[in-house]
Parts: C-alpha cells; structure tokens; sequence
C-alpha cells in the first residue's frame, strides 16, 4: 500500500537539493539566516502541538532547517542556544563521516584488518576468528563479536567474545564500535579530538569535545553543530565549497545498506525507506521502513534517550532533537522519531487532496508507548464501526478485534507490534513497544 507524506511531500517536492541552492551560516558566531514557517504553509497552532509533544518528551533543542536556513528552533526549560549536551550513539554517524576522511587522506582502508590498528589480541576470540575483522565491519556492526555480555559497552579483550565469523550476523555493538576511535589515532598518530578539529571544526564550525565515559568516547556539543553535521551531509561532504568527506563512493557506501543482514543500516548510520530493520537487542526483521511518516531517503543519526540528526536531501529537510529520554529507555528511540515526524507532516495549514483518499495511510495514535499491560487507540471514530489487527516483528498476526479502543499488550509478548485498523475505507496504521 502506497505511504503517505502529507505536508512532506506537498511542501517540499523541489526534487534534489544543490549545493548553490544551499544556504551555510558563518563558521563563527550566531548569525544563522532563517525562513519563516509560514512561507512554507505551516500554521502556528500546529507547530504548538509539536513544540508540546517535545516538551513533555523531556526535549531540550529542536532545530528544523529547510535548504540550510531555520525554520523552527526551540529550548525548552533552561536549556538554551549556548548549552551543551551529549550526542550518545548519534555520535557514531560523526564517527563514520571521520573514518572516511581518515581513508581518502591514504591513512587507512576500510577493508584493513581491525588488528593492523590495535595489534593482535584485542579480542578474546581465536586469533583466525579475530584476524577475519575490518574496519568495514565495524563500520557496519557485522563484527561477529557478542553483543549480548553484560557490559555491551566494554572495550576490553576479555568483554569482546566470539559469537559468529565477521560479515554474517548484524547487532548493535557499542564495544567493537567504540575502538573505531583507536584505530583513527593509530592511523593518523593524532589523539582523536585532534583529529576531530582539525578534519570538521576548522572546516564547518562544528565544535565539540569527545569526552571518555565509562569505556565511550562520547560527543558533547550544541544543538546547532548537530545541525551544521545535518546540513554537511546534505551537502554530500561539502561545507558550502570546502570539501571535507570527498570520497563520493564512500559517503555513498555509509547512506545506503551496508550489508543484507539488516537492510535499515549503512556505516553507523540509520536509514529509512527499506523493506525492512533490525533494532538493537533484536535479531528478526521486522517489516517495513524504520519510520513510516518520514521522507523515504532519510538518513538519521539516533542516539539514546532522543538524540536525534535527521537528513533528507530531496525534501531540503534536516532536523535536530536534543533531550533526556522521552519515556523509554531504547538505545535507539525509533518510535520517538517516528511521533515527531508525525507532527511534521501534520503542520500544513490545508491539507492537499493531492493523494487519493484510499491510498491513504492515517495515522493511528498508540498510547501509552511504550507499554506493558494495555494499550489505547486514538484517531478512530468511535460512532462508527472498524476492525483492529496487531502484527508482531515477524509479520504474524497476533491479535484481531472488532471496536476495540483498548488492548491487551500483555497478550502480545514483548517486541514490536504494527497495529493497524480499517474504517469506513480508511487504513490507519501505528506502531507499538511493549516492554
């Protein structure tokens, strides 16, 4: 059944953004231009309803940009345009974007074997296990090594455990990504805030500080060097006319599949618009796009608790959350992403009637989410009659009902579940985490 993208679409069908068409901010100071929400038909009393739904999200920043310029920018709380907060595991994308710089400056390939970098035995695994290990595949999260010993975090041999030969099993493993920052400053013989400087602040005006927590090297910046990170890769690489990633191939390789293991993931970064996604922790596919409400070539840069750098170079489009979590402690909030990007495409004035109404995908408000117990549906008349059906990651039906507006998740089991209900000749469709 054909997605919609209400406003999305409508708003910004300009087909592919160009660099001229781009607008870049200074690369010091606070002067940023900007684009009124009302030129591009949002209405007022709907980007309130966004600004709530971040605001009892726990959010601190939201930046949208549309073709480099503001259009929303928003801090909650006492969080301001000069505060500063952490990028979690949205900071691997800047990882990614570094490690291709590291290789068209020749200081490394991606196919090089991890231990040419950290020597021999930095895994505990047999050594012809450890040897078959790229940077490709830590790149890629296919290192084989065991993500589920209890500290996913830890970079020390003794925590990266053998569980399958490199390049044929996906999962999300913070340890064997975390050492992408060694092999950087072996390569380069820079430490890795060095490289960082040197490589992306000089050149753009994202500035930050890579601080060790626990076992991680993790980013701390403001919200507009995240959305000077989104408008770079709009720009393929490209700082208005300084090159800084100028490997074509590679930032092509990091934006599309990297592998077929889980469609929905490139070089540490997500991407929406696949048949189907693995999410951390999990080892099924569940069917369809990470974010059924989002632009089909979004690329994202998620983190814990709703860090969010979001791309979309055919709508001009880059979005920016920054926050503590907002209800869920998921290593990667995708539903979260998904709500926000719902009152995205609700914030036009009128709607279009552009799509045919059968072909319409509504949205089904699911709440709470995520849950353990129950469930309540939003968005159906409930004067009129309609049929509800819960889908579980593997694609089976799980739970069928006639008028029903609340559910037993507690029937379910845990996972992730798209409901989906019909209504008078309308779909609507939403998804749902039960703990």
């Amino acid at each position: 059944m054909k997605r919609l993208l209400l406003s999305v679409a409508i708003l910004f069908s300009f087909g592919k953004t160009f660099s001229q068409n781009l607008y870049f901010p200074p690369l010091t100071g606070n002067t940023w231009e900007t684009l009124s929400p009302d030129s591009l038909g949002w209405c007022d009393d709907k980007i309130h309803e966004l600004y709530d739904l971040l605001e009892t999200n726990n959010t601190k920043a939201f930046i949208v940009l549309k073709d480099g310029k503001i259009v929303l920018e928003k801090y909650f709380g006492t969080f301001t345009q000069d505060s500063a907060w952490y990028w979690a595991s949205a900071g691997k994308s800047m990882t990614a974007c570094l490690v291709g710089i590291a290789q068209q400056e020749g200081l490394l390939s991606i196919e090089d074997k991890t231990s040419d970098y950290l020597g021999t035995g930095w895994t505990a695994c047999p050594p012809d296990k450890e040897d078959l290990i790229t940077i490709r595949n830590q790149l890629s999260m296919t290192s084989g090594l065991d993500d589920g010993v209890p500290e996913s975090f830890c970079t020390l041999d003794t925590c990266l455990i053998y569980k399958a030969d490199a390049g044929t099993r996906w999962a999300y493993h913070n340890g064997p990504y975390t050492l992408l920052d060694g092999v950087i400053e072996a390569a380069s013989g820079q430490n890795f805030n060095q490289f960082f400087n040197q490589r992306i602040t000089q050149k753009t005006g994202i500035s930050g500080l890579w601080v060790q927590v626990d076992y991680n090297n993790v980013l701390f910046s403001k919200a507009r060097s995240m959305a000077r990170f989104g408008l770079l890769m709009q720009n393929h690489g490209t700082w208005n006319t300084t090159p800084v990633l100028t490997d074509p191939a590679y930032f092509e390789a990091m934006t599309t599949p990297s592998q077929d293991l889980n469609e929905s993931y490139g070089y540490l970064w997500w991407l929406n618009g696949q048949a189907s996604y693995k999410l951390p922790g999990l080892q099924v596919n569940i069917p369809g796009p990470l974010f059924p409400s989002a632009p089909d070539d979004l690329f994202s840069a998620l983190g814990k608790n709703g860090q969010f750098v979001n791309v979309s170079p055919s709508t001009g489009l880059v979005m920016v959350r920054m926050g503590n979590s907002p209800g869920t402690d998921a290593e990667v909030p995708a539903l979260f992403n998904e709500d926000i990007w719902v009152k995205i495409n609700a914030l036009a004035c009128e709607p279009s009637g552009v799509f045919d109404e059968k072909e319409m995908v509504h949205t089904l408000q699911v709440y709470p989410n995520p849950t353990h117990d129950f469930v309540l549906l939003g968005g159906l008349n409930p004067a009129l009659p309609f049929h509800v059906e819960v889908y579980d990651a593997l694609g089976r039906r799980v739970l069928a009902c006639e008028d029903c507006l609340e559910l037993e998740a507690v029937r379910m089991g845990k996972g992730v579940f798209q409901v989906l209900a019909r209504q008078d000749g309308k779909v609507f469709s939403g998804r749902l985490l039960v703990e």
